[in-house]
């Protein structure tokens, strides 16, 4: 046989193998049947009953206002605190300010850079979802931010 025969009739068994391996993981049609009528049966529930999660990412239970909160954080010079006011309207979030507490002057780097870029982060965004990770090469003071988040949450129900 030539190599290029050999070639063509490897991959035509390889080909037949793999269709085989595959046909034997899929379920038969009666499991499937059943599987998407509990699909179906569980996304009509889903539909009629709203779920706890439904209800606080549409900020449902968040009364509208201003709140403020001081949140801590580690960093390589101690313990730090960044202030935090958030004001909403629906459950979102339409303004942020940040008060700065710096204790050094790297604290007041990445806190200033924070708190240059965290209202694209959240203004606009419901307060159920707002955890930020990293803001502006900033990712220390998140943690005091998400903190002070969290008091809010707290204060606004």
């Amino acid at each position: 046989m030539k190599p290029s025969v050999r070639k063509s009739v490897f991959a035509g068994i390889a080909g037949l193998s793999l269709a085989g391996t595959v046909a034997g993981c899929a379920p038969s049609a009666q499991q499937s049947a059943a599987q998407e009528t509990q699909s179906s049966e569980s996304s009509a529930a889903a539909a009629s009953s709203p779920s706890s999660s439904a209800l606080a990412s549409s900020g449902a239970g968040y009364k509208d206002g201003t709140y403020t909160a001081d949140g801590t954080y580690k960093s390589p010079n101690g313990t730090e605190t960044v202030g935090v006011q958030l004001t909403l309207a629906n459950g979102t979030v339409s303004a942020v300010d940040i008060t700065e507490h710096p204790s050094n002057p790297n604290t007041r780097k990445f806190q200033g850079q924070f708190a240059g870029g965290i209202a694209d982060q959240v203004v606009g965004r419901s307060l159920e979802e707002i955890k930020v990770s990293k803001v502006a090469g900033s990712s220390l003071t998140s943690g005091g931010f998400n903190q002070a988040v969290e008091q809010i949450k707290t204060q606004a129900l």
